[in-house]
């Protein structure tokens, strides 16, 4: 078949994602007959609403066969999926009305009104799946629709966000809604007791991070009274940034673990050992695998420097591992770019979003074989005590949605891994952003000076330019190519983290430049102009706070001012230095420009010299380049190139999910006997005295039973 009759019956035959928002846009018309008669009704008819719908609910619940009294959240699967089916039908009766009810509160509270796009992405979220919406369309109002369908049953909702402080801010800035409409919503942060997060559990809405989510899941699995546990069951949770948390962090469990009274000795004496050892000589290393391998040799001069007759012989197998940990901090970790040290401590860095990890350390030893490289203070390894994967942990609940501007690019393991669908929902205003043909240099530096160049020339016409890097390490090499061509500029990395709102807020003003790791790519909304709120909170001063509201209208009016003309100069432009090894981070920072309709532009700088191109598709690029007769200060642009460049992203990215997988099937292993020891705990903790007796009778009875059978 031809592409011409592909290309003609493609656009007859709508595809699966057309086929389903068409399915929900039919429904929003029945949302939006309801607006008119929601306005009518004066604020307190309107809160009265939740009650009426809570009761409509409990009627179709028992109609459906539904047992109110009852909360299954364990026990025979299909029984839990049978009751969440008919869970989920009675909400569907009332699904209008509550989305019609939760669009008038919000343009009664908070001055916000749904568009019809964000009805849909709700309604996606509520059949629990997850919703690809882009960049400003509005994810934490969308949430807010299933967030009140949801909790009208009575069981809970789960809002997870990244960190901390998009948490509280969306439990404050959402929560007002919610009161509004009669339901209380919960923060479950660090630092809180288990008496607050138990308070803060059993209200309708609770707002947390998915690390607070799953450690509290682990520590009540390690308490000694059912009365102290805090959460309340695992019955719909919506993720905020669902690509961030459940892939990225995948690969990352949650440990709970308690200090170990090893010596730390070893990791300073083995250290001393490693410089010496040379690259193809005594160790070779694969940069793909992220793996480095002693040689023969290797190992004998190993042997010899320690004093050790067999690295491999038992009673030396903990030396051996060791030696492997650090030969893995001197190879493969590297300062500013895999962690950093701050006040005498190394500090991991997020691959992914560029922040640092506080309280995270790696474990089997890597973190100690760190510290001793940097020369810092090296703390005791720790012993696991309980453990679980996000994967583990996430697929408890018996519905979870997500939200995320960057999803489509891992569809297929959110459907593998998870069985989510992903819907990717139309924007409310078209996007005009110009992405850009990347450009190619064969060299770093070459690269470096392209760009200086093309910033400085955007900056002097008004426009203002965000540079996307890779890591701390390279956000410092191009500010310095900056200050030489005495270009004003900011960079936010994980060493300046403190000062991010403020760098964020002028970010997206006139002839503004800032140089950036991943923390600008996810979460962040950078406004033309300038965020005048942020302005007006770093200009006041404390002990005049009633000055914010004159602070805020004089930066709004100098804001509008700039929008106008900083949309004349093209709009924020994003200038990629790298290409990322997944194509979501590449996407989220394109992200930052065109938000709402707003113009704007994206390009991307790379060089032969640049990891992903060097490590996974070097031969194939340099021989397209070669075979062009590319010379050095040549620059290449061709969509060849581009597609060899996506082509080398899509293996790295099926590299990562077939480790993830791995890693899922290894876990899914010790989950089994995690949830069956849980469970049989719980049921030993909630038994009386007799039942008690009777179930370790049982148990040993089992037990004695099995031994006779394997003697």
């Amino acid at each position: 078949m031809s592409w011409w009759r592909q290309g003609f019956i493609g656009r007859l035959i709508p595809t699966k994602n057309e086929r389903e928002v068409s399915r929900l846009t039919a429904k929003v018309q029945s949302i939006n007959a309801l607006d008119q008669k929601m306005r009518a009704l004066p604020d307190d008819q309107l809160c009265m609403k939740t009650g009426e719908l809570r009761e409509r609910y409990e009627n179709a619940f028992k109609v459906l066969g539904g047992d109110v009294t009852k909360t299954r959240t364990e026990g025979n699967k299909a029984d839990v999926k049978s009751e969440r089916k008919i869970v989920d039908q009675a909400l569907d009766t009332i699904l209008p009305d509550a989305f019609a009810v939760v669009r008038e509160a919000g343009r009664r509270v908070l001055n916000m009104r749904h568009f019809d796009v964000q009805l849909l992405g709700g309604m996606v979220l509520h059949e629990g799946k997850i919703a690809e919406m882009r960049t400003g369309e509005g994810k934490t109002l969308v949430a807010t629709l299933p967030v009140y369908l949801n909790a009208i049953a009575g069981r809970g909702v789960h809002v997870v966000t990244v960190n901390e402080y998009l948490a509280s801010r969306d439990a404050n800035w959402m929560g007002q809604l919610y009161r509004f409409l009669g339901m209380e919503t919960g923060i479950v942060t660090h630092g809180l007791s288990d008496a607050q997060r138990k308070a803060m559990y059993a209200m309708p809405v609770t707002y947390g991070t998915n690390s607070e989510f799953g450690f509290d899941y682990l520590r009540d699995n390690m308490k000694l009274f059912l009365s102290d546990y805090v959460q309340r069951g695992h019955h719909f949770s919506i993720v905020d940034e669902v690509d961030s948390i459940l892939i990225d962090e995948a690969r990352t469990p949650l440990i709970i673990s308690g200090p170990s009274e090893d010596s730390t000795d070893k990791y300073a004496r083995i250290n001393a050992v490693i410089p010496a050892l040379k690259r193809e000589v005594d160790f070779t290393i694969d940069e793909k695998a992220r793996t480095v391998v002693l040689t023969e040799r290797g190992i004998e001069a190993a042997e010899k420097k320690l004093g050790v007759d067999n690295l491999y012989a038992p009673d030396n197998i903990e030396i051996l591992h060791h030696v492997n940990q650090g030969l893995r901090a001197h190879t493969l970790y590297r300062r500013d770019v895999d962690y950093m040290v701050e006040d005498g401590k190394v500090k991991i860095i997020d691959e992914f979003t560029g922040r640092v990890l506080d309280g995270r350390r790696w474990s089997d030893g890597l973190h100690q074989a760190v510290e001793s490289k940097e020369g810092v203070k090296i703390e005791n390894e720790n012993q696991t005590l309980a453990t679980i994967t996000y994967q583990n942990y996430f697929r408890m609940f018996q519905k979870l949605g997500g939200m995320t501007g960057t999803a489509l690019t891992e569809a297929e393991e959110f459907a593998k891994i998870y069985d989510l669908d992903v819907v990717a929902v139309p924007t409310n205003r078209s996007m005009v952003r110009n992405d850009e043909d990347d450009l190619i240099y064969k060299s770093e530096r070459e690269k470096f000076e392209a760009i200086s160049t093309d910033v400085s020339e955007r900056a002097k016409r008004g426009q203002p330019v965000l540079v996307g890097t890779t890591s701390v390490e390279k956000s410092e090499v191009l500010s310095r190519y900056l200050k030489k061509l005495q270009i004003p500029h900011s960079v936010l990395n994980a060493k300046y983290h403190r000062q991010e709102a403020e760098i964020i807020a002028q970010a997206g003003r006139k002839g503004a430049v800032t140089i950036a790791t991943n923390m600008a790519g996810r979460g962040t909304d950078i406004l033309l102009g300038g965020n005048a709120e942020s302005m007006a909170r770093a200009a006041l001063n404390p002990e005049n706070p009633d000055a914010y509201e004159v602070m805020l209208k004089k930066f709004q009016a100098q804001c509008e001012a700039e929008k106008e003309e900083v949309r004349a100069a093209g709009g924020l432009c994003v200038v990629g230095s790298e290409r990322h090894e997944s194509r979501r981070i590449d996407n989220q920072l394109r992200g930052r420009a065109g938000r709402q309709g707003d113009p704007g532009s994206s390009r991307f700088y790379l060089s032969l010299e640049d990891d992903l191109l060097r490590i996974f598709g070097g031969e194939r690029i340099t021989a397209i380049m070669g075979a062009m007769g590319m010379k050095e200060g040549e620059v290449i642009q061709h969509r060849w190139v581009n597609a060899s460049i996506e082509n080398a992203q899509r293996r790295v990215e099926g590299n990562n999910f077939d480790i993830r997988k791995h890693l899922l099937e290894y876990d899914d292993v010790m989950n089994d006997q995690r949830v069956a020891v849980y469970k049989l705990r719980r049921r030993v903790l909630g038994a009386d005295s007799a039942a008690t007796k009777e179930l370790i009778l049982d148990t040993v009875e089992d037990a004695i039973i099995n031994t006779v059978a394997r003697t």
